[in-house]
């Protein structure tokens, strides 16, 4: 057979790094790493082509090629997904999809043929031999969370690595805590499972072979659930095979504020080529944490845990979210003043929206307080229910806070804040690119000479060269993502405005 995968456009959010992008010559942030596993399970016999949305156009010919077309998709992929099925439409091919947007609501999308629920290492050889056999269901779906062990490497033929400016893999899925806002718990489980040390390295190695340089991000809902199996295993391993192949990769992550309570698992991350760490610090509020049950959170000196990580030698970006019951107006300033006591750089700030089958979705379900399905992305300046504070009021103080901390004064004060308190780590770093170097002279003219900001841009420059000279490559990574934040929250400035 003939199988077509497709991974829909992103929106214009953090995440996706458009505007970052533009400054490396890069077409999209991170493949698509879901469907890169799908395409390793299919039969090795059938042809497979991957169009990532992202970074390639969907062209007609790929489509009448085709036999039958996978699609996976999150919820902010929502709009991208509704363009996908009507360009198919016509065609009248067979369609499976699966990912977190069709497991959470598998009735949304009616023309779908085929759904995969859940996690594919369970529901794809069931489609497969039902295909087989000319009787293929419309919904395939488990109660059981497969064990990672069986789950492959990558596709990685399938893409050029080149679009992308980092590469992902996955050690671990699951998480046992139980955040009202989050539906890892739906989608991965309560108990975290894990792959081999053996498939880790066997997928790193995998990279390195097809002569991929650069950032590794492990997509893991929790890096740090088994910390000493981290300790004793999984980064000595990795330790030993960087040194071996010339460290040509760094390494970054997601995990919870608790990290702070381990050096010795800190230091051997540094060690190891971690970079930067993902935390959801969510708000400064506990009224707030205690409501959406962010119980680590409220465990822990949040603005001493930030620091404390970025003195032992990991950047910090963070998650934060307005529109708690509990917020008041005073939230608004407390978050900003968070943000720039800790020197987070990388803030993803967003509103509460309520994602079908979490906790919270169902609760306000109760409530009655369920205004429309969930866009999947918190910077669009709107939620999905009827918050407590007023709507005008809430929109309004959030605008206000990502308009003022990634304004050229405050961000660069915070960069300020955050070179004071941070440690950079003395390794080696992976070889210089020319996309580095285009990403330098882009960085120069288009922020240094063209951009409001060029004259806290070169301030901070002079001082860096003058007293940090090591810190100047690090300076314009967060300069070139201050520029895409920025940009970020003006274009839905602009959007807002206009309706």
């Amino acid at each position: 057979m003939n199988i077509l995968l497709l991974y829909p456009r992103n929106p214009d959010a953090f995440w996706s790094f458009r505007h970052a992008l533009r400054f490396i010559s890069k077409r999209a942030y991170s493949p698509p790493l879901g469907l890169l596993t799908v395409a390793a399970l299919l039969p090795a016999s059938w042809s497979k082509r991957l169009v990532d949305l992202n970074a390639r156009e969907l062209d007609d010919q790929d489509i009448a090629w085709a036999d039958l077309v996978f699609i996976s998709a999150m919820d902010s992929q929502y709009q991208s997904t509704l363009e996908i099925l009507a360009r198919l439409k016509p065609y009248g091919k067979k369609i499976v999809a699966g990912g977190p947007m069709f497991t959470m609501d598998p009735d949304r999308f009616p023309e779908i043929d085929h759904r995969l629920l859940h996690e594919v290492e369970d529901t794809l050889p069931r489609l497969l031999a039902d295909l087989e056999k000319g009787k293929a269901q419309s919904i395939y779906d488990t109660q059981e969370w497969p064990d990672l062990a069986c789950s492959p490497i990558p596709a990685w033929d399938l893409i050029d690595l080149n679009d992308y400016s980092s590469m992902s893999i996955q050690y671990t899925r699951g998480c046992p805590y139980e955040c009202e806002f989050c539906h890892i718990e739906v989608l991965n489980g309560k108990v975290p499972r894990y792959k081999t040390t053996g498939q880790i390295i066997a997928e790193l190695e995998a990279l390195y072979t097809r002569h991929w340089r650069g950032a590794v991000f492990f997509v893991d809902d929790n890096f740090i659930m088994k910390p000493q199996h981290l300790k004793e295993d999984l980064l000595p391993a990795i330790i030993g095979w960087m040194e071996k192949r010339g460290h040509p990769f760094f390494f970054y992550t997601q995990l919870s504020i608790n990290l702070a309570d381990d050096e010795e698992l800190i230091a051997l991350m540094v060690r190891t080529g971690f970079d930067t760490v993902f935390i959801g610090i969510e708000s400064p509020e506990e009224n707030s944490l205690a409501e959406t049950n962010k119980q680590i959170n409220l465990r822990q000196d949040l603005l001493a845990a930030v620091k404390k990580i970025q003195r032992l030698g990991l950047q910090v970006n963070a998650g934060f979210i307005l529109g708690f019951d509990h917020d008041t107006a005073a939230t608004f300033g407390k978050h900003q003043d968070f943000i720039q006591e800790s020197g987070i750089m990388g803030a993803m700030i967003g509103l509460l929206h309520a994602g079908k089958g979490t906790k919270l979705y169902k609760r306000l379900q109760r409530e009655n307080r369920l205004v429309e399905n969930s866009s999947g992305d918190n910077t669009d300046f709107s939620t999905n229910f009827i918050t407590r504070m007023s709507r005008e009021e809430l929109t309004a103080g959030y605008q206000n806070l990502v308009r003022t901390v990634y304004s050229p004064p405050f961000f660069y004060e915070r960069l300020k804040t955050f070179f004071n308190n941070y440690n950079l780590p003395r390794r080696k770093s992976p070889p210089v690119q020319l996309s580095d170097l285009k990403a330098l002279f882009r960085v120069f003219w288009i922020i240094g000479f063209l951009e409001e900001e060029r004259r806290y841009y070169w301030t901070t420059l002079f001082r860096i060269l003058t007293h940090s000279p090591r810190l100047v490559p690090l300076f314009i990574r967060l300069a070139i993502y201050g520029y895409h934040f920025r940009m970020v929250y003006q274009k839905e400035n602009l959007k807002n405005k206009a309706c």
